[in-house]
């Protein structure tokens, strides 16, 4: 389990199942410089995505912040990085790691577990037969399914920029919820005035 550890050059030999044109950064939204990045969990038994997934990603940015990756190589690494790094943003999950269904396991336990909802996690699957794509997304609460063949560069970018939008708004929500909910409290512990005024 390591942290920005791969070098992007190592990206010069992708695979088949990602390649595309050069993509261009999105800074439509400029924050300040020293805004925190967003963090994207990359899950995968294989070193070789890892290395390919952060290259091609490793120019996006979105609302002027740019990417910091974690990695994780199974799904236990994977929840043992969600437990302790709350503010992942998107999780590119493999699905089949050292058990058939291990990476449909971490989607279940995220949100029944660890009831983080706002995370968006993306499916990523090398073998697409071996799951069904409409019964994965009907039960299991995951944000997006593909086969790792069909993802290619442009579509890695435009899937994480979408899920991070999508983080984006469900995190402000959440955020004027509590904000709501412990105004509601304060007033609630004010000391209500005296029935028929002051004595």
């Amino acid at each position: 389990m390591n942290m920005d550890s791969d070098s992007a050059a190592k990206g010069a030999d992708e695979p088949d199942w990602l390649v595309d044109e050069p993509l261009e950064r999105t800074d439509a939204t400029a924050e300040p410089a020293t805004a925190a990045p967003w963090r994207v969990l990359i899950v995968d038994d294989d070193v070789d995505v890892h290395v390919v997934t952060k290259f091609a990603l490793s120019q996006a940015s979105f609302q002027g912040r740019r990417l910091s990756f974690l990695h994780a190589y199974s799904g236990a690494e994977a929840l043992s990085l969600l437990r302790g790094t709350p503010d992942i943003a998107v999780v590119l999950l493999d699905v089949i790691m050292e058990t058939q269904d291990a990476g449909l396991q971490v989607a279940r336990q995220v949100r029944e577990e660890l009831h983080n909802s706002a995370v968006r996690i993306i499916l990523r699957t090398g073998q697409p037969g071996q799951a069904l794509e409409h019964r994965i997304i009907i039960d299991y609460d995951i944000n997006d399914f593909w086969c790792k063949t069909d993802l290619t560069t442009r579509k890695l970018f435009t899937t994480v920029i979408a899920s991070l939008r999508t983080y984006a708004t469900l995190r402000e929500a959440q955020q004027q919820v509590a904000e709501l909910a412990a105004a509601l409290a304060q007033c609630g512990n004010t000391p209500a005035a005296p029935a028929g005024g002051t004595p």
